[in-house]
Parts: structure tokens; C-alpha cells; sequence
């Protein structure tokens, strides 16, 4: 195998990888409680070369030093930075401001519910009262899912998540944080599950009602990246390419002779 060409296919491959991160990223810029996703590259690991067999060295197997193999996938993570609040003027939506999430139940097919976290707080009444996302999933409190009794009237929420209807607490919105949200798995686009790994902790936070966060996503800073990782891209290219003129040149050359 030419070297060359095998370190040329690594980098154009990780770069598409990366294209790819960007490109979700920038669909997903107006997704509420969308969390950046981002992706390294790290060199392969260093191998030792050896002369074997080399009438030079009288067919003593000697090291003639290291070789590298290319670029390889490093590390895929989320960036859990805080993103904007928007205010929208609907007392169903909720942002929090500093760390942890809201605890949604989703219920399948089987009617069976597994809870999820997210930052995404845009919220509604279904026809039972509950409150619930786009999707019918639950939201969490204190008790279980949230009802909004039918003949209420005023809803206020205060700073630490309790719910008042009509000046009387009903529930508490579950708000959960992790130690290490490395630990986490994404699920979809603005979801979380748990692994074995994650641990619940507690944290400072403050709902805002009436507001939804944003995406923390920076469209020019994805456009800048994504351009990079083009121009990144075509060098790979055009060393395949020239690597591959040099080759044919060769093998034509020797056939000549």
C-alpha cells in the first residue's frame, strides 16, 4: 500500500465526518435547547519500522525508526453551554437558567414511559390537562406527571419551579442535573438518557416563565469551520490526485522500457 495515499483517504474521511457535525449543527441552529455537537481528530498512533531481510544490514532485523498512519476520529461531544432566552409570552414555556434539565416521560407503543432530560421547554396542555411537549411527552414534577386542573385560570411559575393555579401550589417541575454530562447519551436532537456511568446531583437554577432557550449554536462559526473543513478536504484530494499521476506516470514509464 502506498503510504501517501492511505494518510490522504484517513484526512478526507475525518473531514467528512466533521462536515457532516457542522451541517447538523447548522440545521438545528433555531432547534430550542439544542446543544452544539462537535468532533476532534487525533493523529494514529506512532509504529516502529524495521529493515528485515536487508542484505545491507546482512539480514539483521534492524529499527530504522517510526512511521505515522494518518488522522483518525478523536473524541464526539456536546457543548452544554447555556444558549439565549427568548421571550414568548406563553405561560407554558420555560427556560432554566444554569445547569440541569427537565424530566420528560415518553411513553411508546407499548405504553411504557422512559424518562428523558432536556432543555428544550416549550410546553402544552393536552385534552386530559397534562402538561406535555410537542411530541404528547410528559412533563416531569415533583409527583409525576403535571395536571392543570380544567377550570383553571392563572398559572405562575416561580423562580425554583413551583407551579401556582389560580394563587395555589399544585406541583413542582422536576428539574435534574448530572455530575458529568459526558455520561450522557443523546437521544434525537435536544434529548438525554442516563447511563450506568451518570450520577444525579443537585444544582443552583432559575426558571424564567414565558421563555424558551435558544440553540447555542453560532451559524458564522459553523460557516467558518465548515469552510475549513472544506479547503481541508481538497488538499487530501489533490495529494490522491498527485500521488496517483506519479504512480501512472511510473508504471508506464516501466512498461515503456
Amino acid at each position: 500500500m502506498v503510504r501517501g495515499l492511505y494518510s490522504a483517504w484517513t484526512g478526507m474521511k475525518t473531514e467528512q465526518k466533521r462536515l457532516d457535525v457542522i451541517a447538523n449543527n447548522i440545521a438545528n441552529a433555531s432547534t430550542l435547547g439544542y446543544k452544539k455537537s462537535s468532533v476532534t481528530n487525533q493523529s494514529f498512533d506512532d509504529v516502529l519500522t524495521v529493515k528485515i531481510k536487508d542484505q545491507s544490514s546482512r539480514g539483521v532485523t534492524q529499527n530504522i525508526g517510526t512511521m505515522n498512519l494518518g488522522v483518525k476520529l478523536g473524541q464526539e461531544y456536546t457543548d452544554h453551554g447555556q444558549g439565549s432566552f427568548r421571550e414568548t409570552g406563553n405561560s407554558l414555556d420555560f427556560s432554566i437558567e444554569g445547569r440541569g434539565f427537565f424530566a420528560i416521560n415518553r411513553v411508546d407503543s407499548d405504553n411504557l414511559g422512559e424518562t428523558f432530560y432536556t432543555r428544550a421547554g416549550a410546553f402544552n396542555l393536552d385534552s386530559n390537562g397534562n402538561l406535555v411537549d410537542g411530541d404528547g411527552n410528559f412533563l416531569l414534577g415533583q409527583n409525576g406527571a403535571i395536571t392543570i386542573p380544567n377550570s383553571a385560570g392563572e398559572i405562575a411559575v416561580s423562580n425554583d419551579g413551583i407551579i401556582f393555579v389560580d394563587g395555589q401550589a399544585i406541583d413542582q417541575i422536576l428539574v435534574v442535573d448530572f455530575e458529568n454530562y459526558e455520561s450522557l447519551e443523546k437521544v434525537g436532537d435536544t434529548m438525554y438518557r442516563p447511563t450506568e456511568t451518570s450520577v444525579e446531583t443537585t444544582s443552583d437554577y432559575y426558571i424564567h416563565q414565558g421563555y424558551t432557550e435558544q440553540s447555542n449554536v453560532s451559524v458564522v462559526r459553523e460557516m467558518v469551520d465548515m469552510i475549513s473543513v472544506t479547503r481541508a478536504y481538497e488538499a487530501n484530494q489533490k495529494v490522491i490526485q498527485t500521488i496517483d499521476g506519479t504512480l501512472d506516470l511510473a508504471s508506464n514509464s516501466v512498461g515503456r522500457i
